[in-house]
């Protein structure tokens, strides 16, 4: 189910602070944060945000067509190594 609109989006207000002190100082340093369920506002674009995956920090660089979507979307907490090959494939 989506998020109410008289909520407004998600952004954790530390993540936000160190964001635009960034932009404001023209700041082009990586931010770590294990806030996943951020949305990006277009104040983000530009910045380089490294997202926990539960091992280690991604880094994601933000642009404009990342815009609404959630910081966890870009940082896969998940890694798919394909399944098991057949024994008796391989010997033939």
């Amino acid at each position: 189910m989506a998020r109410s609109l008289k909520k407004g989006p998600f952004i954790h207000y530390k993540l936000e602070k160190r964001v635009l002190d960034n932009v404001e100082g023209g700041k082009k340093t990586v931010i770590k944060t294990y806030s996943r369920a951020s949305m990006i506002s277009p104040d983000f674009v530009g910045q380089t945000i490294a997202v926990h995956n539960g091992k280690t920090f991604v880094p994601v660089y933000v642009t404009e067509n990342m815009v609404g979507h959630k910081l966890g979307e870009f940082s896969p907490t998940r890694n798919f190594r394909g399944h098991a090959g057949n024994k008796k494939d391989k010997k033939r």
